[in-house]
């Protein structure tokens, strides 16, 4: 009976110790073991603390080609196998998260990792530490030195949880501390320079302290938070990364043949005694430039100087030098590299030769271009009437048949009547012959010329305002007294003595109130002395058209030269249309009097043929002609439209 229940309990005994086995087993399995990390994770109760293993790394195994799976097992219970605790524990892979730190939660943690072919071990540290009640920081501190009289930063250590956190799409913010006051991101003395560095312009003695950067973000449906602090020093000495000013990544344009000179420049910030360690060279292919002036391409010795504002440091200059540059120095990189204990920044230079000259050729064109433009101006403007014909008698397509626009004259000449004011023999020739011979017989127009083509008997408001209306243009020919009374033609000198102005006699005086006045002027002579009856209608008739209605054009034609003082006796509307569009001037045609007198054709004696060839004054390709059919209506060919022409 012994025997048998000994028999039992040792069966019992070792039916335990196998269940034992299984259950710890996995914390002792025959694993390859990195042991505890070097690294361990402090923290405060209520912080969030972050374990991770460093097992899941190339230099461990190919995590990228084999599965596996990682297990977390706490140490201080037997090899307890960790899971989730709801705001406690969050297990995610390779990283165990503590959502709030307990003193009881310090200890080691086992992590195994396990592959189809193996596993691994390793253990990580979790102390826990007491915050010190008088401090308002971590008790485990980091230590970092910013440099006196610059611009610092202090970084703060979370860098690991920040990327974690990252990786999980998490948002976070950072909040810093200096001793126990918050600093509010801002311009000024403290700024948050960007997500981990808290920048500190113009450092001073009194940034000595301690400065704490607070992680808050939500994990697991728990907020949190996990701080850092790091005690800050100031340092009074120090050299910072070299700064390569010159050459700056750049091309550069050269003729070749020519000297080139270029200087590398290089600033170093430093503060105090301490000697920055600094040589800067010219590389060409990966070349140093040697200082030996025998060679074509070659550097100078090193020059130096300190400077102690606006930023204190030392500056370092060495010049390249090509003796006389060739094809192969084109196109090739020059590098001014500076070596250092802190960095070596480097900057580098291209040469090209410079491009062909064009300021001379554009500058030849442009000029070319504005004599071009200012002749062609000049051209048109002395030209501009021979221009305008040819171009009418070249293509007459372009402009209206003015056959169907009702018309039946193409002017109406209104001259100076006998016994009217301005009237002589030569105003009557070149109106009734003068120029019927050069616009009727040789350039084809018809004209109304009143004393020539009037009916018998018609009465004269009803001759003029029909033959007006029934006219294109109308052509007012005046001398320099025309237009002035006989009451005023003893002051005024005229240039022809026989223009002497006559009595206005036998004037109906029903006639000489219609319409004798346009816009209340007064088209008599000022104290009684009437125009022509015929000569007032014709003048008022052609301004009311052509100033208040604009339907018909005036050619003013100046027989004489009118001097100043008799231009201010005509009436204000004739001064009017003269200033506006000035007036065909016939005396100007004329060289002599004479010629101005000659208006008949000479016989060609010579050839012995009846036609005659016209006088130079009657020529149609002089100026004075050649102005009046610029001004006359323009016989194109092109077709009025049905309906056009019936409104018309």
């Amino acid at each position: 009976m012994a025997m048998g229940l000994t028999s039992w309990k040792l069966g019992s005994l070792l039916f335990f110790l196998g269940l034992y086995g299984i259950c710890s087993g996995s914390v002792h399995e025959n694993c390859t073991n990195y042991k505890l990390q070097f690294e361990r994770v402090y923290s405060v109760p209520g912080d969030v603390a972050m374990l991770n293993s460093t097992l899941v790394a190339h230099d461990v195994f190919d995590y990228t080609l084999k599965p596996y799976n990682i297990t977390w097992y706490d140490s201080r219970q037997r090899g307890k196998e960790l899971s989730n605790q709801t705001g406690r524990i969050l297990l995610q892979g390779e990283t165990l998260w503590f959502l709030n730190v307990t003193l009881y939660d310090e200890g080691e943690y086992i992590t195994i990792l396990r592959t189809s072919s193996g596993c691994y071990r390793q253990a990580t540290k979790l102390i826990v530490d007491k915050p010190v009640a008088a401090e308002c920081g971590r008790p485990q501190k980091a230590n970092q030195m910013v440099t006196n009289g610059v611009t610092d930063h202090v970084s703060c250590p979370l860098k690991d949880y920040i990327k974690k956190l990252d990786s999980y799409n998490i948002t976070h913010s950072i909040t810093w501390y200096k001793d126990c006051d918050r600093i509010v991101n801002e311009v000024g003395k403290f700024s948050y320079w960007d997500e981990t560095k808290l920048k500190i312009d113009k450092v001073d003695l009194q940034d000595n302290g301690h400065f704490t950067c607070t992680l808050t973000f939500t994990l697991g449906g728990v907020t949190g938070s996990v701080s850092e602090t790091i005690y800050t020093s100031v340092k009074e000495e120090y050299c910072s990364v070299p700064q390569v000013h010159e050459p700056a990544n750049e091309t550069i344009k050269a003729p070749i043949g020519s000297n080139f000179t270029k200087k590398c420049l290089v600033f170093v910030p430093c503060v105090g005694n301490r000697r920055c360690m600094v040589d800067i060279f010219w590389v060409l292919n990966d070349d140093f430039i040697e200082i030996d002036i025998s060679e074509r391409v070659y550097s100078s010795e090193e020059r130096l100087w300190h400077q102690n504002a606006p930023i204190k440091g030392l500056w370092l200059e060495k010049l390249l030098i090509i003796s006389e540059l060739r094809e192969e120095d084109y196109q090739i990189n020059y590098t001014c590299r500076a070596y250092s204990d802190r960095g070596n920044p480097w900057g580098y230079f291209s040469l090209l030769p410079p491009d062909p000259c064009i300021i001379i050729p554009i500058g030849s064109a442009l000029g070319s271009v504005m004599v071009l433009l200012i002749s062609s101006v000049i051209v048109f403007y002395i030209f501009k009437i021979d221009i305008v014909l040819l171009f009418r008698q070249a293509f007459p397509i372009l402009y209206t048949n003015k056959d169907l626009d009702g018309k039946l004259y193409d002017a109406y000449v209104a001259y100076p009547q006998p016994c009217a004011v301005g009237f002589s023999e030569e105003v009557e020739m070149f109106a009734l012959h003068m120029l019927p011979e050069v616009l009727e017989k040789a350039c084809g127009y018809k004209l109304f010329i009143a004393g020539r083509d009037c009916l018998p008997g018609q009465a004269v408001v009803d001759s003029v305002h029909e033959n007006i209306q029934a006219s294109r243009r109308l052509l007012l020919l005046y001398t320099a007294s025309t237009f002035i009374s006989k009451s005023h033609t003893g002051s005024v000198s005229s240039h022809n003595n026989n223009n002497v102005s006559k009595d206005s006699d036998g004037i109906n005086n029903n006639e000489s109130k219609t319409g004798d006045n346009i816009n209340g002027e007064s088209l008599d002579g000022g104290d009684g002395d009437y125009l022509d009856t015929r000569q007032q209608l014709e003048c008022l008739e052609a301004m009311y058209k052509a100033l208040i209605e604009g339907s018909l054009k005036v050619v003013l034609v100046e027989l004489e030269e009118v001097t100043p003082a008799q231009l201010a006796l005509f009436p204000e509307s004739v001064r009017h249309l003269r200033k506006k569009q000035g007036a065909v001037r016939w005396w100007k045609n004329q060289r002599t009097r004479q010629r101005w007198k000659t208006c008949t054709r000479r016989e060609d004696e010579e050839k012995g043929r009846q036609d005659a060839e016209l006088s130079p004054s009657l020529s149609p390709s002089s100026r004075f002609w050649k102005e009046m059919k610029y001004h006359m209506p323009v016989r194109g060919k092109r077709a009025v439209y049905p309906e056009k022409t019936a409104l018309l």
